[in-house]
C-alpha cells in the first residue's frame, strides 16, 4: 500500500508555520513519499487543527496526520486555553480513529523561541514531526 500523509498547518504565525511546513514536506519527500501522496490543508489558527484532523481521520485516506502550528504566549490566559484545546483535540482524534496524529504545534513564550525551533539551535520541529510520522506508520504497520 502506498503511504499517504496529511499535514494540517495553522496560518496564524505564518512566519513560523511556513517553515514548519517546509521542513516536514522536505523530510517526507526525502524519505520517498511522493508529493502527490501528501495532502496539505491550511487552517486559520491552531484551534481549528483538531476539527480538520478529525475530518481527515474519518476519511481513512492517510497513514498519518501531522499537525503544525505555533502558539506564542501573550499577556492573557488565551495561550493556556489554546494549547490545551489543540493538544487534547489532536490526542482525542488519534485515539478515537486509530491513526497516528503527530503534534508538531510549537508552544513557546516568545517568537524568538519559536524561531529557534524551525532551523535554529533547537533543531527543526517540522522535520522532527515528519520523522515521528514516518516512524509511527512503520510501527503501526507491524502491529
Amino acid at each position: 500500500m502506498k503511504h499517504t500523509f496529511a499535514i494540517v498547518v495553522s496560518q496564524f504565525n505564518s512566519s513560523i508555520t511556513d517553515k514548519l511546513l517546509t521542513g516536514a514536506l522536505n523530510r517526507l519527500m526525502e524519505a520517498g513519499i511522493a508529493e502527490k501522496n501528501i495532502t496539505v490543508i491550511h487552517v486559520p489558527g491552531a484551534v481549528e487543527i483538531p476539527f480538520v484532523t478529525q475530518r481527515l481521520a474519518k476519511a481513512h485516506k492517510h497513514k498519518a496526520i501531522i499537525c503544525l502550528g505555533a502558539v506564542i504566549r501573550g499577556d492573557t490566559d488565551h495561550y493556556d486555553y489554546v494549547c490545551q484545546q489543540v493538544s487534547q483535540g489532536c490526542q482525542r482524534v488519534m485515539l478515537d480513529y486509530d491513526i497516528p496524529v503527530i503534534f508538531g504545534v510549537l508552544t513557546t513564550d516568545t517568537i524568538e523561541q519559536a524561531e529557534e525551533r524551525v532551523g535554529g539551535k533547537e533543531g527543526h520541529k517540522g522535520v522532527d514531526a515528519a520523522n515521528v510520522a514516518l516512524t509511527m506508520v512503520e510501527i503501526a504497520d507491524k502491529i
